[in-house]
């Protein structure tokens, strides 16, 4: 599956309302470790169609960084059942990634 483009209008819908896991990077355009992080968040939903990863740009939904209180990008939430599961913060290798979402 495709990393999903998030915002307010989408976010419940295809975060808080996924069937089992979701997983949600913050990011910003303007953010060097952010775009090294990226490849590794494309790779990952490529190989895990089941888990709906999406990507927030901060900039654009400044709300939406508040209501999690991201402090500093990239963060990575992972989401069960419309609620936060864990967290992480700045580039990870993709096991890293895969360990954090399998709790």
């Amino acid at each position: 599956m495709a990393v999903m483009k998030i915002n307010g209008n989408n976010f419940e819908e295809k975060i808080l309302k996924a069937q089992g896991t979701a997983v949600v990077d913050f990011w910003a355009d303007w953010c060097g470790p952010c775009r090294m992080f990226s490849p590794i968040i494309e790779q990952f939903a490529a190989e895990h169609p089941e888990i709906a990863v999406g990507k927030v740009n901060v900039d654009e939904n400044p709300d939406l960084a508040e209501r999690y209180r991201v402090m500093s990008i990239p963060t990575l939430l992972v989401f069960r059942n419309g609620e936060v599961t864990a967290s992480s913060v700045g580039v990870k290798p993709k096991q890293a990634l895969e360990n954090l979402v399998r709790g």
